[in-house]
């Protein structure tokens, strides 16, 4: 890949799950399916099954931590997602933002030694 192409947010999440399945087999991470583009009747349908504008797109249960992915630049959080990050930090879950796939590995190491320093 050339050196000034960013990849999409999409790259940097398959990644970022990638080196985590690999780093850790038996904890479990799965995406939440809520952004993209969609036609106005998949839209629809997943709308009225819950699905909700600005849930971070990544949820390990075992840690309690949210992951929401960004592109490593341009990446920006709508009103929506800080609004659910806030939601989801004041009911005790842990939320980091990973500004691309290297960003979000660096936020995950760090959450697990600040996790390991408190037992």
């Amino acid at each position: 890949m050339p050196l000034d192409i960013i990849p999409t947010e999409h790259e940097e999440q398959k990644n970022f799950v990638q080196w985590f399945r690999r780093k850790y087999p038996d904890v479990r991470i799965f995406a939440i399916p809520n952004g993209g583009a969609r036609n106005p009747a998949t839209a629809c349908r997943l709308k009225v099954e819950g699905v909700l504008r600005g849930v971070p797109d990544l949820f390990i249960p075992e840690w309690r931590l949210w992951i929401e992915m960004k592109r490593i630049k341009g990446g920006v959080l709508s009103p929506e997602q800080k609004d659910w990050i806030s939601y989801l930090e004041q009911h005790n879950y842990k939320c980091i933002v990973g500004y691309g796939c290297e960003g979000a590995i660096r936020e995950v190491e760090e959450w697990r030694k600040e996790i390991s320093a408190m037992r």
